[in-house]
């Protein structure tokens, strides 16, 4: 199998990732934080050294305020649902993922926030003035992808942040295509809250994730139950992170997860994300060549994560996606990825689009195969 959708998943996991896992289901696997015996000691200090793993990895001063969660998507339901209240207004933009969309519609149903989605263009550049337009008494957060999974993009957080808090508005920014792959400094970035996944650039096990949240700022927690501290009062503790962490820790993912994390520490992520550039670049190159190949997102030589979505003329991308599979065993994603609004963007809302998206372990034989697969599946059809 070729693999070429690691914007949804990385695989393979370097290898200390499934070891670190299985030492600890064969070690101290106890409850971290539920007892003062060793083994749940141990645990404890496994979950806080890869917390601090990646508070290195984001230039985040305090580990404590890294909440992990399952995913993205429980990530970005602690943020928007622990902080808005009835009446407030928030900005999102039009390339974001159903996990920043749905619980915000969810929440304009149910409490009366409004929301409004600032303009992207075609390749994926966000609009700043047409973002400065739509802020009004009541905006209290802004939300963005760092980068589109669908156009590979990159926003601009800097500038997004300054206008953001220019307004007294907070910034949630989903890094859920960035984290582990592009550099990311949230003391540079001024970010409020970033949610990220665990299994994607950071190159942990799927139901790994966390959030990070500014010491300023409070959430009302998605979990109340048990914590294994201040276990005598009624109300969940302030403390953190128990406070965003109720109920028994993944810790076999979690120390996969300091695994992952540690490996691209090593590899640094500048290097990565310059490897991944250069794959993307010469899949656009073939790419182009290629008679009824549509690319979509920013062109040729301009920055992007590792994804790169495309059309077939006259065929349905999960036609083209199945193909590749069957025939020629390469692995891609096709469809809407989840964001119905990219595809609007992009102008593909209808048959969806086919992504190939590298990784740190991506080869040029293997972006070699798809040009040749592609190139194949056009004279066929």
């Amino acid at each position: 199998m070729i693999y070429l959708d690691h914007a949804a998943t990385s695989w393979p996991k370097p290898p200390g990732v499934g070891e670190a896992m299985m030492e600890i289901l064969n070690g101290p696997a106890a409850n971290a934080g539920r007892g003062n015996h060793s083994m749940a000691l141990q645990a404890g200090r496994v979950l806080f050294r890869t917390r601090s793993q990646l508070a290195k990895l984001f230039n985040i001063s305090n580990p404590n305020n890294i909440a992990f969660t399952s995913n993205t998507t429980s990530a970005l339901n602690l943020a928007i649902k622990g902080f808005l209240r009835p009446g407030d207004h928030v900005i999102a933009t039009m390339i974001e993922h159903n996990s920043v969309r749905r619980p915000l519609e969810y929440l304009r149903r149910t409490q009366g926030i409004s929301v409004d989605y600032a303009a992207v263009d075609r390749e994926g550049k966000l609009n700043l003035e047409d973002l400065k337009t739509r802020f009004k008494p009541t905006t209290r957060l802004v939300v963005c992808s760092h980068s589109s999974n669908l156009l590979g993009s990159i926003l601009p957080i800097h500038d997004i942040s300054a206008v953001a808090h220019e307004h007294g508005a907070t910034l949630l920014v989903d890094a859920a295509q960035t984290a582990g792959t592009y550099p990311i400094d949230v003391q540079d970035l001024n970010i409020d809250l970033m949610a990220f996944p665990g299994h994607k650039g950071l190159l942990g096990p799927q139901g790994t994730g966390g959030l990070y949240i500014r010491p300023e700022i409070d959430l009302e927690p998605l979990l109340h139950g048990g914590t294994g501290s201040q276990s005598e009062a009624p109300e969940q503790p302030d403390v953190r992170p128990d406070r965003f962490e109720a109920g028994t820790a993944n810790a076999p993912g979690i120390a996969g997860l300091g695994a992952g994390v540690s490996f691209v520490l090593k590899q640094g992520v500048e290097y990565i994300y310059q490897k991944e550039w250069e794959l993307t670049q010469f899949i656009m190159e073939e790419l182009q060549s290629i008679a009824g190949i549509s690319i979509i997102g920013p062109s040729l030589g301009e920055s992007r994560t590792g994804i790169v979505s495309f059309t077939m003329a006259g065929r349905d991308a999960s036609e083209v996606a199945f193909a590749l599979d069957r025939d020629y065993g390469i692995a891609v994603r096709a469809g809407y990825h989840c964001t119905p609004l990219g595809h609007q963007t992009a102008g593909t809302l209808e048959g969806g689009a086919v992504r190939a998206s590298v990784g740190y372990n991506t080869t040029t034989q293997d972006v070699e195969a798809l040009i040749f697969a592609v190139k194949s599946l056009t004279k066929l059809y």
